[in-house]
């Protein structure tokens, strides 16, 4: 039997926040909200809109769409959400995966082949993704205790680095606002540059976190850890309604001899505490579909606990046969490229428009 579809409305910036000032309590990432639609707007991509479903007269969920236009397979992704205002049940969600199938497949606008968002009941016709778009674990701190408790929840390890970077003299400093893209550009990209090169990621380009830095400076703070005057660490995080995340950061081989990350993301928790911020979630550990962020995952666990998993990145698919091509040939390309050679030519050209090959392995 499909599902009830709920009803959908698309919200404006006021209707957005009317509803969010209607639900205090609810935690909205701000990746689903007006100011980060404009960022990627900022950015060249196509945010396509804030859609609220309702239950009758029950707010449901939102969920913020963001159009790509990756090679044959143009889709409409939700970047960590949708946010969930009522109890994320196995029925609830089937309905939204009702809703969202309706909704696009009638839009004359967009001719996306799956959507792209968070599910925690997954089911027919939830499937993939073609690829993983969010992390599904993460390290949050509780901020509501006094700092001194605080302090004394980290594991003794990470207690005993903080003093430690204390006695050597690295200092920490809150970037003033006005002059974060200058300081980015000139003195933290390269510690970012580093950051990635050492640990073998591909970090953005300089201006990117620029453009964060610019146009989500509401919600942002840049600190930076300095040792005997040069920047050895630094951190960006952002807040929305009391709930903080710690979202990038990069050190310095050299940071890591003084332990300045240590005393740089304490010192970041003592400010996001004086703010009013009642958490601060430390972003994605390790997991089945992120084994690679291990690394990450010690450093974290020195400061709290406190696990929180995340509904996994699924697809809902639009057009099922196409998906399914699409996906039978990006998992060819990851999986075992040499079989193109002994594909039908008409697959082999499919193959190649989907995966870029060129030659006579996708004529």
């Amino acid at each position: 039997m499909t599902p009830v579809p709920y009803r959908s409305e698309q919200l404006s910036h006021e209707e957005f926040e009317a509803l969010a000032a209607a639900h205090p309590d609810v935690v909205i990432p701000l990746e689903q909200t007006p100011y980060w639609a404009d960022f990627e707007r900022k950015l060249g991509r196509s945010p396509y809109g804030i859609w609220a479903y309702y239950d009758g007269g029950t707010l449901v969920a939102t969920a913020s769409y963001l159009r790509s236009e990756r090679r044959l397979r143009p889709s409409l992704v939700v970047v960590n959400g949708p946010t969930w205002f009522t109890t994320r049940t196995h029925n609830a969600e089937a309905r939204l995966v009702s809703t969202v199938q309706e909704q696009f497949r009638a839009d004359p606008a967009v001719d996306p082949l799956y959507i792209r968002m968070q599910i925690a009941h997954p089911q027919p016709p939830v499937t993939g993704p073609l690829e993983h778009g969010w992390y599904e674990r993460e390290i949050v701190v509780d901020l509501t205790p006094d700092t001194d408790e605080i302090f004394a929840s980290f594991r003794s390890n990470a207690r005993n680095l903080i003093r430690k970077a204390e006695k050597l003299g690295v200092k920490v400093q809150t970037i003033e606002r006005d002059r974060w893209a200058e300081v980015f550009r000139t003195e933290l990209f390269p510690i970012m540059q580093e950051t990635a090169s050492r640990d073998g990621f591909s970090s953005f380009e300089s201006g990117f976190y620029e453009t964060l830095l610019t146009e989500l400076g509401d919600h942002l703070r840049l600190m930076v850890a300095y040792m005997d005057g040069q920047p050895v660490s630094w951190l960006i995080t952002t807040e929305y309604r009391g709930y903080s995340v710690y979202y990038f950061a990069a050190s310095s081989h050299s940071a890591r001899k003084t332990n300045a990350p240590y005393l740089l993301l304490w010192e970041a928790f003592k400010v996001l505490k004086e703010a009013g911020n009642t958490a601060c979630g430390l972003t994605g550990i390790v997991s089945d579909n992120y084994p690679g962020l291990i690394n990450v995952t010690t450093f974290k666990r020195n400061f709290s606990k406190t696990v929180v998993t995340i509904p996994t990145t699924y697809d809902i698919p639009l057009h099922p046969l196409r998906y399914a091509l699409v996906a039978n040939a990006l998992k060819l390309r990851r999986e075992a490229p040499g079989k193109l050679r002994s594909l039908p030519d008409s697959a082999k050209g499919l193959a190649g428009r989907i995966t870029g090959r060129r030659g006579k392995e996708a004529a």
